[in-house]
């Protein structure tokens, strides 16, 4: 006889483990689950629509920023040895990508020393790589705060449910702990998945980033070489013209005297020599 009551009992108990469990299964998703986590799950979505937002739009940014211009360096080479400096920085403007921003300053910079075009070029490109970084830290951010936000759901979950235990007294039912413990375990999952999602995608995009740091400083230094070559290029023909220019020849001058009068006839002569008598009796003392 009980044996046939502890079988009677243990198929009953079995039958509604199963009713309960296949209702369970039909009924629980994950919407349900996240409103059991309560206000902190709110949270968690909340982050979780920023991190997705910041990471579509770096995405978009980056992918538009690592478009290359294979003739860019090409270009600005015979416009600086042209001396073409505007069509250059014309041009630098046109494509409007962070390289090209980059190479239109070392251009204003040309006629600078090659220091001050390095210096140049590296601050443009520190003001370029921080806009490409623009969004980054508050995803990192979400990544090391939505777990401890699992976390702190976790406890405040047992908390609920021990409240609930001690209210209870005696009475204590499956139903007054699930509550807290729901919120517990659920807040812990949304927190951490949120937080491998995030930090995923946070160092997804710097490898972007620093890939396209590593790619501008390629062209920086491909542009300085430029700058070199082309400068002494400059200063070859320089010198070139410098020598090769004749030395026009200085043409001597030649002074003619006048031509002094001589008396020739007679009538010339005597007159002549009436002259210096007259002068000699004139010039001479009184006696």
């Amino acid at each position: 006889m009980n044996t046939e009551t502890i079988t009677t009992v243990g198929d009953s108990l079995a039958n509604e483990f199963t009713q309960v469990t296949g209702t369970a299964q039909e009924s629980l998703n994950v919407l349900d689950l996240a409103m059991k986590g309560g206000w902190i799950m709110i949270i968690l979505a909340i982050l979780s629509i920023i991190g997705v937002y910041i990471f579509i739009e770096r995405f978009m940014a980056l992918r538009k920023a690592a478009r290359k211009n294979p003739s860019l360096l090409a270009r600005l080479h015979d416009n600086i040895k042209d001396k073409d400096f505007k069509s250059a920085i014309n041009y630098c403007n046109r494509l409007n990508t962070p390289v090209s921003r980059i190479l239109a300053k070392g251009v204003k910079d040309y006629r600078l020393d090659n220091a001050s075009i390095r210096q140049a070029l590296d601050n443009s490109a520190g003001l370029e790589i921080a806009a490409l970084e623009k969004g980054l830290p508050v995803l990192s951010t979400i990544s090391a705060v939505a777990p401890m936000l699992g976390f702190l759901g976790t406890v405040t979950g047992m908390v609920q449910a021990f409240w609930n235990m001690s209210q209870a007294g005696d009475n204590i039912e499956v139903a007054s702990l699930s509550g807290g413990i729901y919120e517990a375990m659920v807040t812990t999952v949304g927190g951490l998945i949120v937080g491998i999602v995030a930090i995923f995608a946070y160092n997804y995009l710097v490898s972007k980033v620093d890939k396209l740091q590593n790619s501008m400083e390629a062209d920086m230094i491909s542009f300085l070489e430029i700058v070199v070559e082309t400068k002494e290029e400059a200063a070859l023909n320089e010198q070139q013209a410098v020598r090769v220019t004749p030395v026009t020849p200085v043409a001597p001058v030649v002074v003619e005297a006048a031509p002094v009068a001589v008396a020739t006839t007679p009538v010339a002569v005597a007159e002549e020599v009436e002259k210096q008598e007259s002068s000699v009796v004139f010039n001479s003392p009184e006696i």
